[in-house]
């Protein structure tokens, strides 16, 4: 092999090397990219909050919701989850029993009324 067809064999190794990092970086960086540990989390974050706005909403159709939102608003805000897990408002339609999670989040979106 000539000396000069194993320097571009060689350069040209290298170049798709650092093309390839390069490309991952800014993918990773700016372009959106996500591992599939990063997009389990975001997906279960995303449905912890549609499950604490349903949440929210099975409460407030509850009749006189101001009155309930006032009794919430006396209960200390580390029993307010218990409180709305006693309640069955944390339940999603076809659920037997809810997480915990769903009733600290729907806790903290009524605390949001609460304090209006």
């Amino acid at each position: 092999m000539k000396l000069e067809t194993a320097a571009k064999i060689k350069y040209g190794i290298w170049g798709i090397i650092c093309g390839g990092v390069i490309a991952m970086i800014v993918g990773f960086s700016w372009g959106g990219w996500t591992t599939s540990g990063t997009t389990q989390t975001m997906t279960k974050e995303a449905v912890l909050a549609s499950q604490a706005a349903i949440c929210v909403a099975q409460f407030m159709k509850e009749p006189n919701p101001e009155k309930k939102l006032k009794e919430l608003g006396d209960v200390s805000s580390w029993q307010r989850a218990e409180v709305i897990e006693k309640g069955g408002w944390d339940k999603m339609p076809g659920q037997e029993k809810a997480g915990y999670a769903v009733a600290r989040a729907c806790a903290d979106g009524l605390e949001l009324l609460i304090k209006k």
